[in-house]
C-alpha cells in the first residue's frame, strides 16, 4: 500500500463548463500541457471553481491521456466526454479561443475526472 497522498490541484472554469462538471455530465477536461501537470496521474484530486465566485467542486483525475493536437484528443475522446452539448466544431473552436496554435503545440491533455462530493 502506498504512503503517498493525492495530489490536490485547483483549477478555474469558466461558468458553462463548471455546470457540465458539477452536474457530472463533462468527464474529460481539456488543457494544455503546462507544467503543473506533470506527474498528474489517476487518484489525484482536481478543485474547480468558477473564478470570483464561491462555487467549487472536487473530481477525481481516473486517467490522464496526452495528444499531439485538440483535434487528436477530441477524435479519440469523443467530444461528448468533455462538452455534450456542442458540436465537434463547436468546441474545437472554443477550445482554440482559449488556448491559441502556441499553447497547442506544447501538447494536449484530457484528463478524466469523477465528482467526488
Amino acid at each position: 500500500m502506498s504512503t503517498t497522498s493525492a495530489r490536490v490541484i485547483e483549477l478555474n472554469l469558466y461558468p458553462q463548463y463548471f455546470d457540465l462538471v458539477a452536474a457530472g455530465r463533462k468527464t474529460r477536461e481539456v488543457r494544455v500541457k503546462y507544467p503543473k501537470f506533470d506527474g498528474l496521474t489517476a487518484g489525484d484530486l482536481i478543485r474547480f471553481a468558477v473564478k470570483g465566485t464561491d462555487r467549487t467542486c472536487l473530481t477525481r483525475v481516473t486517467r490522464v491521456a496526452e495528444y499531439t493536437s485538440f483535434e487528436e484528443l477530441l477524435d479519440a475522446e469523443g467530444p461528448s466526454q468533455v462538452n455534450p452539448d456542442a458540436s465537434l466544431q463547436e468546441q474545437l473552436a472554443n477550445i482554440r479561443r482559449i488556448y491559441p496554435p502556441e499553447k497547442e503545440q506544447l501538447g494536449c491533455l484530457a484528463i478524466g475526472i469523477e465528482l467526488v462530493d
